[in-house]
């Protein structure tokens, strides 16, 4: 089981790579076995290139390294935060992917301009509060964590499967390491849609919700009809 996690983990590490939204090792995806309540993650500042599957790091919720010579993402606090706090992932991947990040840059949440964004996120792509002097001067990591919590209060992570990390970058989920993947790309798709539509129309306002429902439950809904079922 640990064999096949980490090779989905080092697979979609790889394919974050390859989507072009990382550079260096500017980027990290993990994902959890919940069965066993383990995780496994990229290995800290290892290059892609290099990048094999007995490289990941299996750890526990609590963080303690349970198999791995390599010491595991820095990101890996924010990750497990994640995963206590949204029982229902499987997966998180982090970028600092051009468009996400100037939004998080900005500090400011993506607007849902367009059925784009709407057939994957249901509204706008939430912003997280800055950290305070104190959250930077302790556990830094999983405070990032605490602070995309308390973003989505009131909102459900599976119908907005991504975050913006105020003056950092961008995190997004799923329901395996491969669609938190995905989610990324798209979510780099449609920030730089956003920041397209507000460069020809900054009165451009969000879709309307009745737009907004017909584009996310015809995919996501519980009679959701688009595709070939349920993945």
């Amino acid at each position: 089981m640990l064999d096949q996690l980490k090779a989905d983990v080092c697979a979609a590490n790889l394919a974050l790579r390859d989507s072009g939204l990382v550079i260096l090792t500017w980027g990290n995806v993990s994902g959890l076995d919940p069965e066993n309540g383990l995780v496994a993650i990229k290995p800290s500042g290892v290059s892609y290139e290099a990048m094999q599957p007995e490289q990941m790091v299996i750890v526990d919720l609590k963080g303690d390294i349970v198999e791995g010579d390599l010491r595991p993402s820095s990101d890996t606090p924010t990750h497990l935060e994640l995963y206590r706090a949204f029982p229902a992932i499987r997966g998180v991947a982090h970028t600092h992917s051009a468009y996400a990040t100037a939004w998080a840059q900005a500090r400011r949440a993506l607007p849902c301009y367009g059925t784009t964004h709407a057939d994957s996120f249901y509204g706008s792509v939430p912003v997280t509060a800055d950290l305070t002097p104190e959250a930077l001067a302790g556990d830094y990591e999983l405070e990032t964590g605490r602070a995309i919590v308390a973003a989505f209060a009131g909102l459900d992570p599976l119908q907005i499967p991504a975050v913006l990390v105020a003056g950092h970058g961008p995190f997004t989920w799923g329901t395996s390491p491969a669609r938190a993947v995905e989610n990324s790309i798209i979510l780099e798709q449609v920030a730089q849609m956003a920041l397209a539509t507000e460069s020809l129309d900054p009165n451009a306002g969000p879709i309307s919700q009745a737009l907004l429902d017909r584009h996310f439950l015809r995919k996501h809904g519980k009679d959701a009809y688009y595709g070939q079922g349920n993945r």
